[in-house]
């Protein structure tokens, strides 16, 4: 027997993605990312809006393969059902997580207070954990085998950094992160092309602005040391070739 193939489905969730108003971006990250922590994504699903449709397709990924994840629908306006829809589908309650209000509350001090609609992001369904974001206050959700993140990108892209390594099944992945002082849209298309040569390696973009200047760190993941290093050789030459200096270890 050969080893195990660890699977994953996806609920993307949102009346706007059908619609064609959004393009979907989450199906290729989330795909990259269980990739190269040697997870398949194996089916996924694009509902609306609609408890009935949300609790279905939950359902029948929840039980049909080791881990299921949806994005999309846990904002903090009426029509983000998500959470709602969840609850039902498990069975469970909806409560106000502790831990979630106190972030929601610390983010929102500077910004206008802890509203009625904005402490709907603290709800979760019973016995739920949260999952960090660092990106705006609102956490993830994770309960058993199912993880309810955010539906826009860069915000899933940080919920997903921090599950990294987390997920039974998943192979120990290994990081090589790697700073330049550049603005990420410049230098976009090369991460890109640099990202696809090597196969089974994912590489996370962290602009920042810091002393009245724009730059980025650069994490490279990937199982195996030979190809970590291979991409981040590769990486510091792509920029050397733009006439950017990396700076090892991140700025």
């Amino acid at each position: 027997m050969g080893e195990r193939i660890w699977t994953a489905g996806l609920v993307v969730i949102g009346d706007e993605i059908l619609s064609g108003r959004t393009q979907d971006k989450n199906i290729a990250q989330l795909a990259t990312w269980l990739n190269v922590q040697g997870i398949r994504l194996a089916e996924v699903r694009v509902v609306p809006d609609v408890e009935a449709r949300i609790v279905e397709a939950v359902n029948a990924l929840r039980t049909g393969y080791d881990y299921c994840f949806t994005t999309g629908g846990i904002g903090p306006t009426h029509d983000d059902i998500t959470v709602d829809a969840i609850a039902v589908a498990l069975g469970v309650g909806v409560v106000i997580h502790p831990e979630a209000r106190a972030v929601l509350e610390r983010y929102y001090e500077t910004r206008g207070g802890l509203t009625d609609a904005r402490l709907r992001m603290a709800r979760v369904p019973e016995g739920a954990e949260l999952i960090p974001n660092r990106m705006s206050g609102a956490p993830g959700i994770r309960l058993g085998n199912l993880f309810i993140l955010a539906g826009v990108p860069h915000i899933t892209a940080g919920m997903l950094d921090a599950m990294t390594g987390t997920l039974e099944g998943g192979r120990p992945v290994l990081s090589r992160t790697i700073g330049a002082w550049v603005a990420e849209s410049e230098i976009a298309d090369m991460l890109g092309a640099t990202e696809r040569a090597f196969e089974g390696v994912a590489i996370g973009s962290y602009p920042f602005f810091r002393d009245g200047r724009t730059g980025a760190n650069f994490v490279i993941r990937a199982t195996e040391q030979a190809l970590l290093d291979a991409c981040g050789d590769a990486l510091i030459e792509g920029l050397a070739a733009k006439g950017l200096e990396a700076v090892e270890g991140g700025i």
